[in-house]
């Protein structure tokens, strides 16, 4: 378990369960467009190829994070973080979780896809060595654009 304090408050990240989907559902639906439903996360939730971890305030989930481990790599399909407590370096914990169960897990390389206009999401993946091996056009929808693809070697 990995943990910040803030204001005497602990930040903690723990493994997904099932009881923590209605507010994995919030942050989804606020955070990911499109977002994707309930089933597909719950499967990712019970699927042992997955990491899916949250962090907690007071077990209260606020944000989360989806690796997919297949053989020796990993893709990180999401991570996302309530608006309302973005900038405390939640995003960022939960990277370090990421990166540390694909050391784990003997992964060589994650690989993840981000939106071409989302500079933050870019600017962290880049300070985790992540970099851009590709472009997908249209990739995304709602609205449509391009993703890029990047990659960490583990």
């Amino acid at each position: 378990m990995f943990g910040l304090g803030y204001d005497f408050i602990m930040v903690y990240v723990r493994n997904a369960e099932e009881a923590d989907m209605p507010r994995i559902m919030e942050i989804e639906l606020e955070a990911i467009s499109p977002p994707w439903t309930h089933g597909s996360l719950l499967s990712e939730v019970e699927d042992e190829r997955t990491c899916f971890s949250v962090a907690c305030e007071d077990d209260i989930v606020l944000g989360f994070a989806v690796l997919r481990c297949t053989g020796d790599e990993g893709e990180l399909l999401q991570i996302a973080v309530d608006k309302a407590h973005r900038r405390r370096g939640i995003a960022s914990m939960l990277m370090d979780t990421v990166l540390s169960l694909s050391e784990l897990r003997k992964l060589e390389t994650v690989y993840l896809e981000v939106r071409e206009s989302n500079e933050a999401a870019k600017s962290m993946y880049g300070k985790y060595g992540f970099n851009e091996i590709g472009r997908r056009v249209g990739y995304y929808i709602k609205p449509v654009e391009d993703s890029l693809t990047m990659a960490k070697k583990i």
